[in-house]
């Protein structure tokens, strides 16, 4: 068991880095304060080629895991950016190995070299819906199949970078829940083109506590045509596909959370040993130390899950509770360490020229989304230790 980082995963890390911090905190709190999409910061990222990390490389990518992508994602948070910055850009990521895994040839000559430079935008994914949240079954929108054509109808909701993505994973019924054995069946995924949508999708924002410069929305449906080529693996299994999707999605967050709890901590221990209180810094106090030395802690324990989850993914092994668990452990202990920031900081903790504040507000979500901590909670009782279904 080798727990150093290869050297090709050291030079990414470092020069995701640097990357990183060529933008300055102040471009990121004026980012927050405006509530803008950071495009320039976007463009230097697929600039460099790291959207292409896990493409392989007969489609234009690197042809690395997503071990290698976590790692990019990690550094673009703890650069600096905080979510402002990886959320951008991250559903590139996890979007994409669904395309990989499950499109066909065509579609994937036609898509994936454009997306690894970034010409090509993938970085909305629509499942989630007012009366279907995690249960991902009984979404209601609809799609008919018509000719040549799926005319799409229903509303998705909390729908993340819709006003800067071109190309969107949507999920749809094609049989309804009634008139399939197991409720899971009769989904599936659609490539919808945004540049052709027209005024078949209207997109609502929402405003949000958390990642103020990308965008969250609420889609109304109406008849959306969609090309059967567009279809993404096999009619009705849709919720099966969406799983290679939804385990890297919670393995790329789990390292963004593990980003943000490292730079929350790296702030709020250089605070500590400045900060002068009764003649002497507020970090020789344990009541400082002890907090931030128990979050930096439990930071590097999810961090081990985080590896553990996206090597066993990239060597084929079925990692839904190693993935679970480390979405689970990164956010909570990211929670702490944002926490523990605020009051090491004090007032200063909640000012936002001082960020502490936007860390804080932005890692609240992720014990909520893409799957709550309880959920997370009632799939280990369940499909791991082999207890009940309590709901």
């Amino acid at each position: 068991m080798d727990f150093e980082l290869t050297e090709g995963q050291r030079v990414i890390k470092e020069e995701v880095r640097k990357l990183a911090n060529r933008f300055p905190l102040q471009y990121w709190r004026e980012k927050d304060w405006k509530h803008e999409y950071p495009f320039e910061f976007v463009k230097e990222v697929a600039s460099a080629g790291w959207f292409g990390t896990a493409i392989p490389t007969e489609y234009g990518g690197a042809g690395l895991g997503l071990l290698e992508g976590s790692i990019v994602l990690e550094e673009l948070t703890a650069g600096g950016a905080g979510f402002d910055g990886s959320n951008a850009c991250h559903a590139v990521y996890f979007n994409s190995h669904s395309l990989v895994k499950h499109g066909t040839d065509v579609q994937k000559e036609k898509y994936l070299p454009k997306i690894a430079t970034g010409e090509l935008r993938f970085q909305s994914l629509a499942v989630t819906e007012p009366n279907a949240g995690f249960d991902t079954s009984k979404i209601t929108t609809r799609a008919v199949k018509k000719g040549d054509l799926y005319v799409i109808n229903g509303q998705k909701a909390f729908i993340s970078r819709l006003s800067e993505t071109d190309l969107m994973l949507l999920a749809a019924r094609t049989t309804p829940i009634d008139s399939v054995q197991k409720r899971t069946k009769g989904i599936s995924l659609f490539l919808v083109d945004m540049r052709e949508s027209g005024k078949a999708i209207e997109a609502r924002r929402l405003h949000m506590m958390t990642r103020h410069s990308v965008d969250t929305n609420m889609l109304f449906i109406s008849d959306l045509k969609v090309p059967v080529e567009n279809l993404l693996g096999e009619e009705d299994n849709g919720f099966y596909h969406l799983l290679d999707t939804l385990n890297p999605e919670r393995i790329y967050l789990s390292a963004e959370c593990i980003g943000l709890g490292r730079l929350a901590i790296q702030r709020a221990v250089e605070y500590a040993k400045q900060r002068i209180v009764f003649d002497r810094p507020i970090g020789k106090n344990q009541g400082i130390a002890f907090p931030l030395a128990e979050a930096y802690s439990e930071i590097e324990v999810a961090d081990l899950m985080r590896y553990k989850a996206a090597t066993m993914y990239d060597n084929g092994q079925q990692c839904g509770p190693e993935a679970n668990m480390a979405k689970l452990r990164a956010s909570e202990a990211a929670s702490k360490a944002c926490d523990r920031a605020v009051q090491t900081l004090g007032g200063y903790g909640l000012a936002n020229d001082f960020d502490i504040e936007r860390y804080y507000r932005d890692i609240r979500l992720m014990r909520i989304a893409p799957v709550s901590t309880e959920m997370v909670l009632n799939y280990l009782s369940e499909h791991v230790l082999g207890l009940p279904r309590s709901y």
